[in-house]
């Protein structure tokens, strides 16, 4: 595969865990035994029939012995028995994900064998959610009169509950690109946006979007999905090329609704076991009377 690892001496190594408090030595001293442990384990459930090779004779080991694996994956004999014996090398992803591919990782352990290595995990792209089970539109029905709705990193609604529609109601007729929620907001004429202070919520949506497109720059639906959003409004494309970033957190946006006049919400989100980078956003009233509001609303939905 290259010349894609590097070797760090044992003198290098040592160096670097100076200035470590005494008795608790460096993540990377504790990792190591953690990753020579867990490579062992996973080469001893992969059998030589499993990677279409023959079983031999003399196999001492119920599954892949060591040079088998670095032949599989590509690598050198040395660096792998070096990887899996805790020597302080590092590797590149590329020999990360050859060596995952050998021993027949599944995402998950896919990822911890990255951390393992102290090597920067990406999801895989094919990864991305779509849609939602019925546990987790379960959850976001059940936080009603709170609105709710899960995003991906793209802002495209995957699910929401009534409170949200309601919160968010854009009338009939207009060009909105629903599910995604910036499209909608940004291609409606301001006058019927949700949001009061657009000016200032808006920008702070696009550095958020900003944050995550750094994850899937070069990927064809991300690609398309601003440059179409930057040809249908100019505002999106002036706030895109300024290139603010901003991680996600929680957020005070005021609301304009028909019916009730304006409510102060804050946005809360929370991150879902096993739908990477999607989170559900709950929004909560940020004072009495946006609660007592909330509840009008509620008590509107319930009579209708």
């Amino acid at each position: 595969m290259g010349d894609v690892t590097t070797m760090t001496t044992t003198r290098e190594w040592t160096r670097g865990s100076q200035g470590q408090a005494e008795g608790h030595p460096p993540r990377s001293q504790r990792r190591r035994p953690e990753l020579a442990a867990f490579l062992r384990g996973r080469r001893a459930r992969v059998t030589p029939a499993d990677v279409g090779m023959p079983p031999g004779l003399r196999r001492r080991t119920p599954g892949l012995r060591r040079e088998e694996v670095a032949q599989l994956s590509g690598v050198g004999v040395t660096w792998y028995t070096w990887l899996e014996q805790g020597r302080p090398i590092n590797a590149s992803p590329q020999v990360l994900d050859a060596v995952a591919r050998t021993l027949r990782l599944d995402r998950p352990e896919r990822e911890h064998l990255y951390h393992l290595a102290e090597v920067p995990y990406e999801p895989d792209t094919e990864a991305v959610v779509a849609a939602v089970g019925p546990e987790v539109q379960g959850i976001i029905d059940a936080m009603d009169p709170l609105p709710a709705v899960v995003y991906n990193a793209r802002y495209d609604i995957l699910a929401t509950n009534p409170a949200y529609r309601d919160l968010f109601s854009i009338p009939r007729g207009t060009d909105a690109g629903v599910p995604n929620v910036l499209w909608s907001l940004f291609t409606v004429p301001e006058v019927v946006c949700p949001l009061v202070f657009r000016d200032s919520e808006l920008p702070v949506m696009v550095a958020t979007l900003r944050n995550a497109y750094g994850r899937h720059v070069g990927e064809p639906e991300w690609e398309g999905f601003v440059h179409r959003l930057s040809a249908a409004s100019p505002y999106f494309a002036e706030l895109w090329a300024s290139g603010n970033v901003i991680t996600p957190g929680p957020r005070v946006k005021t609301f304009r609704h028909k019916a009730i006049g304006e409510l102060r919400m804050t946005s809360v989100s929370l991150s879902i076991n096993g739908m990477p980078e999607c989170r559900i956003v709950v929004y909560t009233p940020d004072d009495e009377e946006s609660g007592r509001q909330t509840m009008q609303l509620h008590a509107r939905r319930l009579s209708a």
